[in-house]
């Protein structure tokens, strides 16, 4: 990335984060239900208009999207339920718009897997929120400085590629420096915002920087199966929703799940 470049990286951050950080500490937490829903149709449409999606079924599919999320979210012990009644429209719909049942999987899937990634994955957002908005500054911040140090690190001492026919940019230096960034950043905003045992925090970074190297790589696979560099330009140099979230969505669910044991 040239200085032009990185510029434009720290004035959107500049502007953004204080926003959000507002949002999530001073206002109630509906604002950021609010916010979620903001992101996941956004994060949807990405993601089908990645793939080239006809319009009408990316209209549904951020629709089901937003009834899966929100009912995921304000009821979440009956969301196989949810999953099965959106599955039978999906493919009904499918099943009536087009005469020919040839292709009808390669129709649907993008939409089914959109469902199944950004509605079901955002919702753990929520759910880590109603155990303090603590929870999701810790989140976002050990994510974001595990990114950080994996970028930084990567591109002053990554020689050796972590997995180039899918990123190929993405070195195992840079893979060495998410760990090392998600376990100091998890000590140190852990210490000050949930009062935790340093131990227990120090090995919890360590999983998210890990766990975070995958969201990436996930949302890098599709991306290089879609044919696109990013998921959309939403932001100039920083690319779409799903690029500032992929490693968010994946260390969501492991933060929500390790709040027991931390």
């Amino acid at each position: 990335m040239n200085l032009q470049g990185h510029k434009k990286r720290v004035v959107v951050a500049a502007v953004v984060l204080p926003i959000l950080v507002f949002l999530i500490v001073k206002l109630p937490p509906y604002f950021f239900l609010g916010l979620l829903v903001a992101v996941n149709t956004v994060g949807m449409w990405e993601f089908l208009r990645m793939y080239k999606t006809p319009v009408g079924w990316i209209i549904l599919g951020v629709i089901f999207s937003l009834i899966i999320f929100l009912l995921n979210c304000l009821n979440p012990q009956n969301a196989i339920h949810y999953y099965a009644i959106i599955f039978m429209a999906v493919t009904v719909i499918r099943l009536l718009s087009k005469k020919s049942p040839y292709m009808a999987l390669n129709d649907i899937s993008p939409l089914i897997v959109g469902l199944l990634y950004i509605p079901t994955l955002v919702s753990f957002q929520w759910f880590l929120r109603e155990y303090g908005w603590q929870w999701i500054i810790y989140l976002y911040g050990v994510v974001w400085t595990a990114d950080s140090f994996a970028y930084y690190i990567g591109k002053g001492f990554g020689n050796r590629k972590l997995y180039p026919e899918v990123s190929p940019k993405k070195t195992w230096a840079g893979a060495y420096g998410s760990l090392l960034g998600g376990g100091i950043a998890s000590v140190i905003l852990g210490y000050f915002l949930l009062n935790k045992a340093l131990l227990n925090l120090a090995v919890m970074g360590v999983l998210i920087g890990f766990v975070s190297i995958f969201g990436d790589l996930v949302e890098s696979m599709f991306k290089r199966d879609a044919g696109v560099k990013d998921s959309s330009f939403l932001f100039p140099e920083h690319g779409g929703i799903l690029d500032k979230i992929d490693a968010i969505l994946f260390a969501g669910v492991l933060v929500y799940f390790g709040v027991r044991f931390i």
